[in-house]
């Protein structure tokens, strides 16, 4: 990839490590490094940032299995993926989800999805 990306995303999580694990596998993002506080994924369209929560921060934090949803933000970002039913397939896998309520915009077919961690996005898949 030619050079730092211009622009990214920091996603805050309890377990840095499976957090980045999803969404390399979910997104076919590469690993570019990790330290102990931040790994940082990319692909062609983005930045991903894996920051780990802080320990004293952390400890207070309960992920539920399933997670619960967290979709009460300002903010959702979406990932365009090769295909909806292998993203559902890889997610459910590692422990988020790929809803099955699907919309259509131009160009894309897309439906929301959660982390691990329960940290809500979306996802889109095009379609010719």
């Amino acid at each position: 990839m030619p050079g730092p990306a211009r622009a990214g995303l920091f996603v805050y999580a309890k377990d840095a490590e499976r957090i980045a694990r999803f969404y390399e596998a979910v997104a076919g993002m590469a690993r570019l490094h990790a330290r102990d506080e931040l790994i940082v994924l990319e692909s062609p369209d983005i930045q991903l940032l894996v920051h780990r929560i802080p320990a004293e921060i952390a400890r207070d934090i309960v992920i539920t299995s399933p997670p619960a949803k967290r979709e009460d933000t300002a903010l959702k970002f979406f990932l365009t993926v090769p295909s909806l039913d292998e993203a559902r397939t890889v997610a459910n896998r590692l422990g988020g989800d790929v809803f099955d309520e699907n919309w259509q915009i131009p160009g894309f077919n897309l439906c929301n999805a959660m982390d691990p961690e329960g940290n809500v996005f979306q996802v889109r898949e095009s379609v010719a």
